[in-house]
């Protein structure tokens, strides 16, 4: 079992203790006024633990409370565990940026991008270059998530059945054929638009190991990273640890309990969604972030080559335009102004533009249920907030967690 708990005297890494506790006291009035249900949050400087705290419920109803080895559901968290995956095969030769994905998914060959007309009556257009493996890692493939509401295609994914889960018994494999059969929402490269595209990454890596998503993931990952605790599905004994999912009331936004999306966590998905269906631990997904900060190694164990890292945590969008100037104003797990993105991470561009106390580089993800993780390379601070609210885009969790943060750092 993962075990937590505050490795070094903040001052020792150049925290202010007490400016640390105002992370507390703020979001402790998020459960006291029943927004959250509960939370873990946990601060690291140079890969010692220097804040950990946790507050409220992990279940509201059964009345147990978040611990250090509570389990949560990663969501898109997932992502970049799928993006060093696909990373880990690019060192090996696998494949290029540049190759067609359709090497590893023929279907994508013919895929088609809409131009006018309704979900029943579509029109569209031939691609004009093919989706490419770096299309999927930077969500510029023109794929889309059924949960947008905000265009046709959209609503195509959601009669496909697509919106928060993926058809009942339909593989990943499948999963991506139903994709690619369905109109990108722009030509390949085109624009930013928060999509499946890991999913299909995924499918990527198991066709190029010749392992299943969730083997790859044990046997290259979590085995080497002692990530003991995360996977696809969990033990019934753990189901106790496992934090209760909440969405926000329509009229009082009270944390309210919804049962399980896409389906028990018990039990092994037929689809293994590298796009959003981890459910893990927070120490961990801590490993995980660690080996990010060193250059991709941890403990002895190297993922990932530290140019490999630095590249993939370097902005990708075209021309060097943040999300603001190249992605559909939809939802993201990040803001837009000032804000680019790497290989699988979101990357601070300009924090001046963004306008939330950062450092140029900073690189993060979330996922829905309201985790966010980042790191930033420059001060070698990690910072991690789990809960399990969704969606993500309820409070202002992320960029409120950054200026607490860095305004507690005064060395």
């Amino acid at each position: 079992m993962g075990e937590l708990s505050v490795e070094v005297d903040p001052g020792a890494v150049g925290f202010d203790a007490q400016r640390l506790r105002r992370i507390d006291t703020h979001f402790a009035r998020y459960v006291d006024e029943g927004l959250l249900p509960g939370w873990l949050v946990l601060v690291s400087r140079k890969g010692q633990i220097a804040h950990l705290a946790t507050y409220g419920q992990r279940d509201i109803e059964a009345g147990l409370p978040v611990e250090s080895d509570t389990l949560f559901r990663l969501a898109s968290m997932t992502k970049p565990v799928t993006s060093v995956a696909a990373m880990m095969l690019y060192e090996q030769g696998a494949f290029e940026l540049k190759d067609p994905v359709s090497r590893f998914i023929p279907s994508f060959a013919d895929a088609r991008v809409y131009r006018s007309g309704s979900a029943v009556n579509v029109v569209t257009d031939p691609i004009v270059e093919p989706v490419r493996i770096w299309h999927l890692l930077t969500h510029m493939a023109g794929l889309t998530y059924g949960f947008h509401y905000s265009h046709v295609v959209d609503s195509m994914y959601r009669h496909a059945g697509f919106e928060w889960g993926s058809p009942e018994g339909l593989d990943l494999a499948a999963c991506c054929d139903l994709w690619a059969d369905l109109p990108l929402l722009f030509q390949p490269g085109a624009e930013w638009n928060y999509s499946v595209a890991t999913d299909v990454l995924g499918r990527v890596v198991e066709v190029a190991s010749g392992q299943s998503l969730d083997e790859f993931f044990s046997e290259h990952i979590f085995g080497p990273l002692a990530m003991t605790e995360t996977g696809f599905f969990i033990d019934e004994a753990d189901t106790a640890r496992l934090a209760a999912p909440y969405i926000p009331a329509a009229r009082t936004q009270k944390a309210t309990r919804i049962g399980d999306i896409g389906g028990s966590p018990t039990t092994r998905p037929t689809c293994l969604s590298g796009g959003g269906g981890l459910i893990g631990s927070s120490a961990d997904y801590h490993r995980f972030t660690q080996m990010l900060l060193r250059g991709g190694e941890l403990d002895g164990a190297r993922l990932l080559g530290p140019r490999t890292v630095a590249y993939m945590t370097r902005n990708h969008l075209p021309g060097d335009v943040d999300l603001e100037a190249i992605g559909r104003p939809l939802f993201a797990e990040t803001t837009f102004d000032g804000v680019g993105f790497g290989l699988g991470f979101s990357v601070v561009k300009d924090p001046v533009k963004n306008k939330v106390l950062s450092l140029p580089g900073e690189f993060a993800w979330g996922g829905a249920f309201s985790t966010v993780f980042s790191v930033d390379p420059a001060e070698q601070i990690t910072t991690m907030f789990m809960t399990q609210l969704l969606p993500s885009s309820t409070h202002p969790i992320r960029s409120q967690l950054r200026v607490l943060v860095n305004q507690a750092l005064v060395d």
